[in-house]
């Protein structure tokens, strides 16, 4: 594997296990320590206290307890990913935004992740809503950025939420917000979800990547019948989480991309397949760094 990029886990990929209590979150970094991981990064679901992620609403004192568990395992917090809505204006999720980068410093993280806009897809063509709500993003991310950069913290979006999944929308915004410290969480595998081929939407964002989420997906045409469990894309084909690897993305090119760019840095295994979340990230990570050797 290159030297150049560190692979690990997103805490989302333990969520089967965390939010069934099979797991705690010092475990998850116990387990991460024993593995091919190298580094982890949080995934706020909620901003509910007794959430096993830390979050806003958490005792400082496990806030801390959490940052020098994964320090005594030698495992870096590397990424915290928060979901958030910019699109209004709204003076309270902005500086719901800043506490979370608080929050990130008192982790030790210097790198975090705010959704811009709500996952909602909207039918039709929603350009002219984005034309709308652009100034309000803009705005609301740069006020972010900058509060977040006089503390030594990235911010980014991801390509998630269909809204802002594609490729020149999360360019687009990058570019309107204008600030060093502000990036994207590239996802290799969100681009199929708004019907975009990754090998070409990840080459395209990569040189804005603060990290890199590694994905997989089983995609089937929009006249298959599947059954439960899967979900569909902007354009009606059919999706479901697989081990990375297993499904049907062209990771040997999105690879190449990579390699192939100046990025380097960190990169996460983002698990949503069916099967036991253990093996499939021990799996997951093993053919993700087999990709690089």
């Amino acid at each position: 594997m290159t030297a150049d990029i560190l692979f690990g886990f997103s805490s989302y990929s333990f969520h089967s296990k965390l939010s069934s209590g099979e797991m705690t979150l010092p475990q998850v970094i116990d387990w991460v320590a024993a593995s091919e991981g190298e580094h982890l990064e949080l995934a706020v679901l909620s901003d509910d206290a007794d959430s096993p992620i830390p979050n806003i609403a958490s005792d400082p004192a496990y806030v801390d307890r959490i940052r020098e568990h994964a320090a005594a395992a030698g495992v870096p917090l590397t990424n915290l990913a928060i979901g958030a809505d910019l699109s209004t204006g709204d003076r309270g999720q902005i500086e719901r935004v800043k506490q979370y980068v608080d929050l990130a410093e008192r982790l030790g993280i210097t790198r975090m992740r705010h959704d811009v806009v709500a996952h909602a897809g909207h039918e039709g063509d929603d350009t002219p809503l984005f034309e709308q709500v652009l100034p309000a993003i803009v705005a609301a991310s740069k006020e972010i950025a900058q509060y977040a950069a006089s503390k030594g913290i990235t911010t980014s979006l991801e390509n998630h939420g269909f809204f802002v999944q594609s490729a020149d929308r999360v360019r687009r915004i990058i570019h309107a917000v204008d600030e060093p410290n502000f990036r994207t969480t590239l996802d290799v595998g969100n681009f199929v979800c708004v019907d975009e081929a990754p090998e070409v939407s990840v080459a395209q964002n990569l040189p804005y990547a603060m990290v890199v989420h590694f994905k997989d997906f089983y995609i089937r045409p929009a006249d298959a019948a599947p059954g439960a469990g899967w979900f569909r894309s902007r354009g009606g084909k059919h999706l479901r989480g697989a081990v990375v690897g297993n499904g049907d993305i062209d990771l040997r090119a999105v690879a190449r991309a990579i390699a192939d760019s100046d990025f380097s840095g960190y990169a996460a295994i983002e698990f949503e397949g069916w099967e036991d979340c253990l093996l499939g990230c021990e799996r997951g990570i093993a053919y993700a760094k087999s990709l690089f050797a």
